[in-house]
Order: structure tokens, then C-alpha cells, then sequence
């Protein structure tokens, strides 16, 4: 870390937007929104605003730490992460750490975002030392760069996934899921009666990809009734985890009750089948079920809807009753029939593939092909930024 001359505006301009664009990358990397030519735009934006801090030594580490006194969240730390990573200083990377620790969950996301920055030469010297040390955030750091890298830590993964804590064994179980470690299903299997429905849940995403759908299908199907837990991935998993016709049936059962219902109607595009448009119109007639008949509807086509004005985000052409709903854009109805034309509308378009149907076509492809590890479906492609 060098002390440079610098202007000090534009270290503080560039802490402020590598922290904005980190965070709305963030909030966009599993929707329905942005495709991988999107996120590539963010990325490069976001680079050069790190490459700005990166050049300006002493400066921006101040002007990182002085941020994060303000606002204590994870897209401040994130930067400070980013340089101290950079830089490899271990006073740098102590301070993160403590930092990190004060925020809880939210530290570890910050300092999981900058490690997925940090070319893997890099982390080298810090990986296996955060993974075999005793503390809960060192281990879950380490684990977050051998789920990036998809590196496999070999039989540690098993102590991993029997520690004395809930967040490390969470990591733990989804890299055992994703590096396809069929020698840890009994363990993986085990925690499916944990007492975290978060841990439950990332058990039997594991256990599905193990190959131990039937003993995970069922817990799943309890979590929906959980609190505490991402019932959009929940759902996702009993569906592409079941066979065709029996994920129908289960479907039609969450559609029929109450607490299900509107989850089960956002989740019906899984399964591909466009019968269900005239369906799937009619309840965006519904303000309680507008909000989920749209996701559906992204998730049928390979459309990008920003190109279109099926959706919208003023509450008038969507009638009465939607002036409350918070959630927004929202799919109009009238539109979105015409834009169906009777099966015409799609093939008007080029195709798109959102960076959600790039991780439901990765869970797909490892489903499908037991030795196959789960793909990396956050990848995105460079544009200029001014296109």
C-alpha cells in the first residue's frame, strides 16, 4: 500500500459507486431481470471503479475504512475487502476480518463478494489457513473461495460438515452439493433433521444433487411451511428434483392451498409449460396474485422483457386494486395477451437467457448428470460501458 497523490473527490466517488454497483449486482444475480450481457456491463463498471481505488494507494484504504464508519453494511465492506485482498497485507486483511465479524452474516456476504474479485493466485496464501482455523467467520470465508473457485478440500469437507457451527456446515453441505461428493451422502443426509430450517434446506439441495432425492423430497416439502427460508429455492428444488408428471401433481396441490398458493404460482414456469398462459394471464388480473403470475411468466419464455411493455411499474393500466402493491414492475394483463398473439410473440424476439434461468438450467444439467459438477452460472460476458 503506497501513499500516492490523489484527489480525494474521486477516491470518495469511486468507493461510493464500487459499493453501489457491488450491491445491485448483488440483488440482480439470480433474478429474472438480467442476462449475462447485463451483469457484464456491471462488472466492468465495477472494476474500473476498483482499478480506480487499487491506484490510489494509502487514499483509498483510508477513504474504504472511513466509509464503513459511516455506514457499517456489507457493499463498504466489500471495497475495504477488495483492497486489503489486493494488496495481500495481512494488518490490511486483520482489520477486515474484524470488521466483518461485527457485521455477522452480512460480513461474511461483503467478504464472499470480494473474494469472488480476487484472482484465485491471490487468496492461495490465506485459503487453507481460514478453512482450518477454529474461528466460525475464518472458516466461513475459506469456504465461500472453495465455492467460487469450486474447489474440492478433499476429506476436510467432512469435518466441514460435521462442525460445531450451523453457518459452517451450511457452506459446508452446499459445496458438498455442488462438487458432486457422493462419498459424503450419509453425512450430507444427516443434517436433513437439523434444527435450522436454513440448514435443512441446504441439505436437501445437497442430498438432491447426490442423488438422495427421496430422502430429500419430503423435507423440502416441510420447509415450505417454515418461516426463515427462501421458498422461491425451495420450491425451485422440488420441482426440478421431481419427475414430470409427479412435480404437476405436487404443484396442483400447493395451488389449492392457501399458505401455497401464491409461491406455487410464481414457481409454475418451472416446469415449461405454456398451456398455462391463458391461466397465467387471467390471475395478473388478480392484484394478490399479480406479482407472482409475472415471475411465471418470465421463467416460460426466453424473452427479455425490458424490449417490451408487457410490464410496468405505474399502477394505472393495471385497474383497481393495484395501487397498493409494493412490488414492482408488474405484468399487465391486456398486454401481456397481446403480446402472446396465440403463440406468435415469442418468436419475435431474440433469445434471452436471465441469469435465473442460467442457475435453474445449471441445477437442470447437474440433476441430469450425476458426475457432472453443478456449473458456475454466475458467469457473465464484458461490454464497454458505454454500450
Amino acid at each position: 500500500m503506497q501513499r500516492l497523490a490523489t484527489i480525494p473527490a474521486i477516491v470518495e466517488q469511486h468507493a461510493e459507486d464500487a459499493a453501489f454497483l457491488w450491491s445491485r449486482r448483488r440483488r440482480e444475480i439470480d433474478g429474472p431481470l438480467l442476462g449475462e450481457a447485463d451483469i457484464g456491463r456491471i462488472d466492468q463498471r465495477l472494476d474500473a471503479n476498483l482499478e480506480g481505488l487499487f491506484a490510489s494507494g494509502e487514499a483509498a484504504w483510508d477513504m474504504a475504512k472511513a466509509r464503513f464508519s459511516d455506514y457499517p453494511e456489507a457493499p463498504e465492506l466489500f471495497v475495504m475487502a477488495c483492497l486489503a485482498l489486493h494488496w495481500g497485507s495481512e494488518k490490511p486483511l486483520a482489520e477486515v476480518i474484524e470488521a466483518a465479524a461485527s457485521l455477522g452474516e452480512a460480513g461474511t456476504t461483503g467478504m464472499s463478494g470480494a473474494i469472488a474479485r480476487t484472482p484465485r493466485e491471490q487468496l492461495r496464501p490465506f485459503v487453507a489457513k481460514w478453512v482450518d482455523s477454529r474461528e466460525t467467520m475464518l472458516k466461513c470465508i475459506g469456504l465461500a473461495a472453495l465455492w467460487h473457485y469450486r474447489a474440492d478440500p478433499g476429506p476436510r469437507l467432512g469435518d466441514l460438515i460435521a462442525n460445531g457451527q450451523t453457518e459452517v456446515r451450511i457452506r459446508a453441505l452446499r459445496l458438498a452439493g455442488a462438487m458432486r461428493r457422493r462419498d459424503l451422502v450419509a453425512a450430507v443426509c444427516e443434517r436433513l433433521a437439523a434444527d435450522q430450517p436454513r440448514e435443512r434446506q441446504a441439505a436437501s439441495v445437497a442430498a438432491c444433487l447426490l442423488g438422495a432425492g427421496h430422502m430429500a423430497l419430503p423435507v423440502l416439502d416441510e420447509l415450505l411451511a417454515t418461516t426463515g427460508v427462501a421458498s422461491a429455492e425451495v420450491l425451485d428444488m422440488r420441482l426440478l428434483a421431481s419427475s414430470r408428471t409427479a412435480a404437476r401433481s405436487w404443484l396442483q396441490n400447493c395451488l389449492t392451498a392457501p399458505t401455497s398458493r401464491q409461491p406455487a404460482i410464481a414457481a409454475i414456469g418451472v416446469l415449461g409449460d405454456r398451456s398455462v398462459v391463458p391461466w397465467l394471464i387471467e390471475r395478473m388480473r388478480e392484484p394478490q396474485s399479480a406479482w407472482a403470475a409475472g415471475l411465471a411468466w418470465r421463467d416460460l419464455f426466453e424473452v427479455d422483457f425490458n424490449d417490451t411493455d408487457v410490464f410496468t411499474v405505474d399502477p394505472a393500466p393495471l385497474g383497481d386494486g393495484f395501487a397498493e402493491i409494493e412490488e414492482t414492475p408488474l405484468a399487465v394483463a391486456d398486454r401481456a395477451d397481446r403480446w402472446w398473439d396465440e403463440g406468435r410473440g415469442p418468436a419475435r424476439h431474440a433469445p434471452f437467457r436471465s441469469m435465473r434461468r442460467q442457475r435453474l438450467d445449471a441445477l437442470r444439467a447437474a440433476l441430469e448428470n450425476p458426475g457432472l459438477a453443478l456449473a458456475d452460472w454466475r458467469r457473465t460476458r464484458r461490454f464497454p460501458a458505454w454500450m
